[in-house]
């Protein structure tokens, strides 16, 4: 019997924050990920990450063991196949392409999330959404893309990671408003962590060495870049829409960029800075239409 919840009501706003919050972690950890995936390989790296992860997060799925049930809990292993997909896509994309290149295709999910709720609900979406999602990928472009841009085999593979991170945002957007937040969280972290561990042992890896710097990297990426921000997600997009978040996640190279500067001394170029103002430009279209005409709902 599925258990109906009493939901407490946020301000859209501070759902954008929060989901802003998230973007920040994931841009913030980019380049500790990068320097701990050379001692761990990527999917022990995601097997280790989500599974550590899991475990944080069971004692709060025990107090919430009441919203458990089929439904629930097969809609958090569907979203978290994705999210699985979506990580697998872009680790192997990344050997056949440059990383400038997958970066802006990974982001094209900003555009992609409002073509499949525009799909679902079988109308376009706010112009203020349209416009924030074109205005986000362009920067996007400028942000990743250099000079002598050149179109690579492993591109097709990078786009298919662009469509599953954008399935994994309209899933959660779907589904955010009827199953618990513990409980969609916990399932998709789960659902990761057994795909990437069956990954890790039916594809031949390379050396694993656990050092002090891997330890450090997979702690931080556990529990602030997994555990708290996919519960964030799951818990904000009841008060906000897909298309709204996946504009905010394209934040997430930008925050990249600044954390590179700060902790690695890496200089954005000219087109680098416009391409920044851009993906903000377009986040604060679609934030300040919406808090004039309140959520559309997509």
């Amino acid at each position: 019997m599925q258990v109906k919840q009493q939901k407490k009501q946020i301000p859209q706003l501070a759902a954008d924050f929060s989901l802003l919050f998230v973007a920040l972690s994931w841009g913030a950890t980019f380049i500790i990920v990068k320097t701990a995936v050379q001692d761990l390989p990527p999917l022990p790296f995601l097997a280790a990450r989500f599974g550590i992860a899991f475990i944080t997060l069971l004692p709060f799925l025990w107090m919430q063991r009441r919203h458990l049930n089929r439904n629930a809990v097969g809609k958090g292993l569907l979203t978290g196949v994705f999210l699985f997909l979506g990580y697998a896509s872009q680790t192997i994309g990344l050997q056949y392409t440059s990383a400038s290149n997958a970066g802006f295709i990974t982001g094209l999910n900003v555009v992609i999330v409002p073509m499949l709720v525009a799909y679902y609900k079988r109308k376009f979406p706010p112009a203020a959404i349209i416009t924030g999602a074109i205005l986000s990928a362009v920067g996007l472009a400028l942000l990743s893309i250099g000079e002598n841009f050149t179109v690579n085999s492993g591109d097709p593979i990078v786009l298919l990671c662009a469509f599953c991170f954008a399935a994994q945002i309209f899933f959660v957007g779907r589904f955010a408003p009827d199953v618990n937040a513990t409980v969609l969280t916990s399932f998709q972290i789960l659902s990761v962590f057994l795909l990437s561990g069956i990954g890790s042992i039916a594809i031949p890896q390379p050396q694993v060495l656990f050092s002090g710097y891997v330890w450090f990297g997979l702690l931080l990426t556990a529990l602030i870049c997994t555990s708290l921000a996919f519960f964030l997600q799951s818990k904000m997009q009841q008060f906000t829409s897909a298309s709204h978040t996946a504009i905010i996640f394209a934040a997430e190279p930008v925050f990249s960029a600044v954390f590179a500067y700060l902790l690695a001394g890496e200089v954005l170029t000219s087109r680098g800075y416009a391409g920044a103002a851009l993906v903000l430009a377009g986040i604060l279209i679609a934030e300040f239409s919406s808090i004039k005409k309140g959520l559309q709902n997509d």
